[in-house]
């Protein structure tokens, strides 16, 4: 074996033997280890909380942390204790190491090594041994030739990223986390001092193996750090008292399944701000867990929240457990494509509503109907003959929002869900009728989606989760301002589920055939959220309802979100807000509309404009007639009532332009026509 004091004095006579032109050529040739490290890639949250982050290629967390972020009464105990001359010398401390070298000759042994923080710092950049003075020269080489290419602070930075602290944790950031659970900018005198004295034997003083080894050795980083000033005696005695941690904490997971998509999108760079709210994306975790846990042992959960005036998703749960078996939580549920059951009523409601068949007061007729060989049930095989278009959507009836979906077109009711952004996976052939009762394919995202655009005045609201990459340009209009109003203004009057507030969440729930999927979607004046239920396999769930499982956690959710719901809007001017005996009579009971655009004899005609006919709207609006027909008229623009009631065959409409429009009169029987022009 090498003695040591022979090793020191080698290394202190080689250095003094060198000339000034030898000694700094000699620095200057010296070939640096690469001093760029790979880190942990990192999610971060809307104000920059760490959400998750990954280790690097050989397993060990590294977290990059610059120095400003690190705490500065560490960083004082930390230079006082390893290194109290750091800011006055070159890389190589002559006192320590002359002191390093008597001691040694006096016990025989190193007691100091005088290495300075940056000669440690060129020892972890290489990964090399401390005894051998050939390895010992060489720190001190690479040592002195870092303080001539960086400053102290960089050198102090590397030093705080590199430094082990035990098992496969590598740098004072990563270390702050796991022991005590929080980030190292703000760090108790006795966590600081545990965290000086980790790295000069991170694996014997480990505090969750070894916690009597880390507490003496966090005693004797004190009992300097105040002898030299770093600390006073109060705040020792203080430290003192503080228990060493004994346990390792996991690092934060938050958004499993959505962080490891964004990771898997190769972005580029190593932190991602994305814009999710950590808290509540904790609270969400917790509440999931919970619900699906008294669910059912096999039973899975996702849930969604997002801004729907800015589109940012501030909350993502993929399943109830991200690594769990039984209930394979591996799946994220938010993008898996399932049946929306009822869920889709409210936009083919809406279209209704657009299209000027319906009107909320409308009556319709919820009595069996057959469209071929198709004849849909309601969900509890009841028929409640003539009732409110309201009504029948909040009691979620079949048969009449099949009559709806077949005089709009299931083409139609396709095209507007994707107008707002919600993709489809239709099962086979042509969509039938039955679209509308959940014959489709969709996912959570997608229906959340389309209820940001009811609630954000009938127009599409992309969903973005990285911070800064919101859409921008005109979003494409799913509804009118008028029919979405109308829709949520339906929706914030179904009764809540037992023990929820009646806080007028506009809210839908949906069970999907066989009770494989259980929804519910909701939305206030700020924000949209969406609850799935059910098996990921999508296996049934005898009895599993949306009312029943998914409609309690979704106003929980909200509870979860701020202490009280945001009003929805006040309808738009243009609203036609009536009872039924004020409805024009097109209005009062639905029939669909092509049932009533060809007529004989007396049938009304647009007389003016006339079909294809290209005109300009004048500064008081535009001019039209109509011939024939019994009065009064009312007038639609694309489905949208624009004048109710009028005695008059000639008047002036209130329209926007350009573009082109469908323009409808009907009639006091009904009886109505149509004129396709373009505005100028």
């Amino acid at each position: 074996m090498i003695r040591a004091a022979p090793i020191l004095a080698a290394l202190a006579l080689y250095l003094a033997g060198l000339t000034a032109d030898r000694f700094h050529a000699w620095v200057g040739a010296t070939d640096l280890p690469t001093l760029a490290i790979e880190t942990s890639v990192e999610m971060r949250d809307r104000s920059g909380a760490l959400l998750r982050a990954y280790t690097v290629a050989d397993g060990r967390w590294r977290l990059a942390v610059p120095l400003d972020a690190v705490d500065v009464g560490y960083l004082k105990m930390l230079i006082a204790y390893e290194d109290k001359r750091f800011y006055r010398h070159g890389g190589v401390d002559p006192r320590a190491l002359l002191r390093a070298v008597g001691q040694a000759a006096w016990h025989g042994k190193i007691v100091s090594g005088g290495s300075t923080l940056t000669m440690q710092l060129a020892r972890l950049l290489e990964d090399g041994p401390t005894g051998k003075w050939r390895a010992k020269l060489r720190q001190i080489r690479v040592a002195l030739a870092l303080e001539t290419r960086l400053s102290k602070a960089e050198i102090l930075a590397l030093y705080v990223n590199r430094a082990p602290f035990g098992g496969n944790l590598e740098g004072v950031r990563a270390a702050s986390l796991a022991y005590f659970g929080k980030e190292s900018r703000r760090l108790t005198p006795a966590e600081a001092a545990l965290l000086v004295a980790l790295p000069q034997s991170p694996e014997a003083r480990r505090p969750d193996r070894f916690p009597t080894a880390a507490h003496a050795a966090r005693t004797r980083v004190l009992t300097r750090a105040e002898r030299l000033g770093a600390i006073d005696v109060d705040t020792r005695i203080a430290a003192e008292t503080e228990t060493v941690p004994t346990t390792r904490r996991p690092f934060p997971a938050l958004a499993a399944h959505l962080t490891d998509r964004i990771r898997a999108q190769n972005l580029g760079g190593q932190v991602h701000h994305l814009t999710l709210n950590a808290g509540l994306q904790a609270r969400l975790e917790q509440l999931a867990e919970r619900a699906a846990r008294e669910a059912g042992h096999r039973m899975s959960i996702a849930i969604l929240v997002a801004d729907h005036r800015t589109g940012a998703v501030l909350g993502s749960v993929g399943s109830a457990a991200y690594a769990h078996g039984l209930r394979e939580g591996f799946v994220d549920m938010t993008q898996a494509v399932r049946s929306p059951g009822s869920t889709l009523k409210p936009l083919v409601y809406g279209l209704a509503f657009d299209r000027g068949l319906v009107h909320p007061e409308t009556l319709i007729e919820d009595r069996p109907v057959a469209f071929g060989t198709y004849a849909p049930q309601n969900f509890d095989g009841r028929f409640r003959g003539t009732i409110r278009v309201r009504e029948a959507l909040q009691l979620s009836l079949n048969i009449p929002v099949v009559k709806l979906t077949e005089a709009l077109g299931p083409a139609r009711l396709l095209a507007h869900l994707r107008r707002a952004g919600t993709e489809t996976r239709l099962p086979g052939g042509p969509p039938g009728l039955a679209v509308s009762l959940g014959g489709i394919g969709v996912t959570l995202d997608g229906l959340v989606r389309l209820y940001a655009s009811f609630a954000n005045d009938g127009r599409a609201v992309p969903l973005h989760r990285i911070a800064g990459q919101a859409r921008t340009g005109e979003p494409k209009r799913v509804l009118s301002a008028e029919a979405a109003w109308q829709v949520g203004d339906i929706l914030s009057e179904i009764p809540p589920p037992a023990g929820a507030p009646r806080n007028g969440l506009a809210f839908k729930t949906g069970t999907s055939y066989g009770h494989r999927d259980a929804w519910a979607v909701g939305y206030d004046g700020a924000h949209v959220a969406g609850v799935w239920m059910g098996r990921a396999d999508g296996t049934p769930v005898p009895g599993a309802f949306g009312g029943d499982l998914a409609a309690p956690i979704l106003f929980q959710v909200f509870s979860l979100l701020k202490p009280r719901l945001e009003p929805l809007p006040p309808p738009p001017p243009s609203t036609l807000i009536v009872g039924h005996a004020q409805l024009p009579h097109p209005l009062k009971r639905f029939r669909a509309r092509d049932a009533v655009l060809t007529g004989a004899g007396d049938s009304p005609q647009v007389a003016f404009p006339p079909d294809g006919a290209r005109v300009e709207v004048g500064t008081d609006g535009l001019a039209v007639r109509v011939r024939d027909g019994h009065p009064p008229f009312t007038w639609f623009a694309d489905g949208r009532p624009v004048l109710v009631q009028s005695h008059d065959r000639s008047t002036l409409l209130d329209l926007d332009g350009p573009g082109f429009l469908t323009l409808s009169v009907v009639d006091s029987q009904g009886r109505a026509a149509r004129s396709r022009i373009r505005l100028d």
